[in-house]
């Protein structure tokens, strides 16, 4: 701390210098004509003798690294990812430039006004003219700060990562390409995008456990929203056939390298169509996004290819009998019989068994783009029955590297029934399912004025960056993932004394 606290007390000191030199330590405005990444794109094929002094550039950027040799010296500035070498040499500059430059540390935040030349060992290169000072770093970066691998400091300083680690800023790149392409592709098909509340007086459109909250001039308790799923069918009512929202949902459960308890969803409805509809639909909307997001359909995912223009398409049922991983193999009338689900599942319906049974033996083999279809009803409180088979509501899960990537279903538009599920829930919920759904009085409301057959699906925003961008943790993949409070880091305090 002694070490830390010099090198802070050194750098404020600096910060008189510079004021004395003519320059403001912070918030001046710089007007540049380049990026750095542009400059890189636009003359990083040129030949020294096609530069000439013509190419006259103004950018700025993170100060990377400094070599200083007397009267010159180099510099590597950070910007966007990429960087670019600058050559500063005393008779080139104002003195009091020169001045500032003798003052940098690595970090601090410069603009330079210069022209384009290669050095001898050809690496393309600003020649300064002119230097301004832009910010100065005060507190020390990381010994090797450009290889920065604490996994505690990453996440929880995520401005230090993405400083340290420039490849970082490719991840949420692609995360907002991604987010993108879904958003482009569905506008394509005539989905409106909306927005629906996310404190609700009611937690509801999927089974979790929510952060409540209370509104303290209505003196009412709030529910940060588990889903959108019901408000965006009360769109559907109202007559917004394609509808999406991309949302933030929070879920009061528990953290690991899938789960983060607030997460971004793509959610969209689309009437007069089914699962079976939507099962076309993800398909392309998910080759589509591999292709925009990382230029082919056909990614790496931990050493392992996945290819999202081939999503292979099983039945729960189905996937049990081709996926079981211990002989010997059910066939398709033993998965079918309850004597056999119990035998191998503690749950006390046939439904809930065949679920558990898949949820522990198949789930984590679905590496390669999968759909898995036809769902017990037990677990599907807002789907439709299957005509055939009452006991299975029409319902598809989409699973990539042995991880659920998303849920769709036909949706359930008879109000009686409706209320029949939320019934069942109800029972569910006496019975110490935290979990399980609550009565939705308006959403059964809403249902009897009339919603025309549809289906909708959410696809997990978090998930399918992680696996696109060939990310381990969930966490590698959210800004600011919801980490335990540190206690008090110091560091007013430290400043607090310098003033006085």
């Amino acid at each position: 701390m002694a070490l830390e606290d010099d090198l802070l007390r050194q750098r404020h000191d600096k910060l008189t210098q510079i004021a004395r030199l003519g320059h403001r330590p912070y918030g001046q405005a710089f007007e540049f004509t380049h990026t750095i990444p542009r400059i890189l794109a636009e003359y990083g094929s040129k030949r020294a003798e096609e530069l000439g002094e013509g190419a006259s550039v103004r950018v700025a950027g993170r100060i990377q690294t400094m070599r200083r040799m007397g009267k010159a010296g180099f510099a590597h500035l950070l910007q966007n990812g990429e960087r670019l070498q600058v050559y500063l040499k005393k008779d080139d500059l104002a003195p009091n430039d020169f001045e500032i430059y003798q003052l940098l540390d690595v970090g601090d935040i410069v603009g330079v006004d210069g022209f384009l030349f290669r050095t001898r060992t050809g690496e393309l290169t600003v020649h300064a003219r002119k230097l301004q000072f832009l910010s100065k770093i005060l507190l020390n970066l990381p010994e090797k700060w450009h290889g920065l691998e604490d996994v505690e400091i990453r996440y929880r300083q995520r401005y230090l990562d993405l400083i340290a680690n420039p490849d970082l800023r490719k991840v949420f790149v692609t995360r907002a390409n991604i987010i993108g392409s879904l958003r482009r592709q569905l506008a394509d098909r005539g989905f409106i995008e909306v927005e629906t509340p996310m404190m609700q007086p009611l937690h509801g459109g999927a089974t979790a456990r929510p952060f409540i909250t209370h509104h303290n001039t209505l003196d009412i308790e709030l529910f940060l929203r588990i889903a959108p799923e019901l408000y965006l069918k009360r769109l559907v009512v109202g007559g917004l056939e394609r509808v999406f929202e991309i949302n933030r949902n929070f879920r009061n459960e528990g953290v690991s390298t899938q789960h983060n308890p607030e997460f971004t969803m793509l959610e969209f409805y689309q009437a007069y169509t089914n699962y079976r509809g939507l099962m076309d639909l993800s398909a392309e909307l998910l080759k589509q996004t591999a292709i925009d997001a990382t230029g082919s359909a056909v990614v790496e995912y931990q050493g392992r290819t996945l290819d999202f223009s081939n999503i292979r398409r099983y039945s729960m049922r189905e996937a049990v009998v081709a996926l079981w991983p211990h002989d010997p193999k059910p066939s398709h009338e033993q998965v079918k019989d309850p004597a056999w689900l119990k035998q191998h599942s503690s749950q006390p319906t046939p439904g809930q068994a065949l679920a558990d049974i898949f949820e522990r033996h198949i789930e984590d083999q679905l590496f390669e783009p999968t759909i898995i279809y036809d769902y017990p009803v037990e677990n599907s409180p807002l789907s439709k029955n299957k005509e055939s088979e009452p006991e299975f509501v029409e319902r598809f899960e989409i699973y990539a590297a042995g991880m659920e990537i998303g849920n769709a279903y036909t949706e359930l538009n008879d109000p009686q029934e409706q209320r029949r599920r939320f019934e069942m829930q109800l029972t569910q919920k006496e019975k110490g399912d935290e979990e399980a759904h609550v009565m939705d009085e308006d959403y059964v409301r809403a249902l009897s004025y009339g919603m025309p057959p549809a289906a909708g699906e959410g696809i997990g925003i978090d998930r399918l960056t992680m696996i696109l961008t060939n990310s381990r943790s969930i966490r590698d993949v959210i800004l600011f993932p919801l980490l335990r409070p540190e206690g008090e880091i110091g560091i007013a305090e430290r400043l607090r004394e310098l003033d006085r």
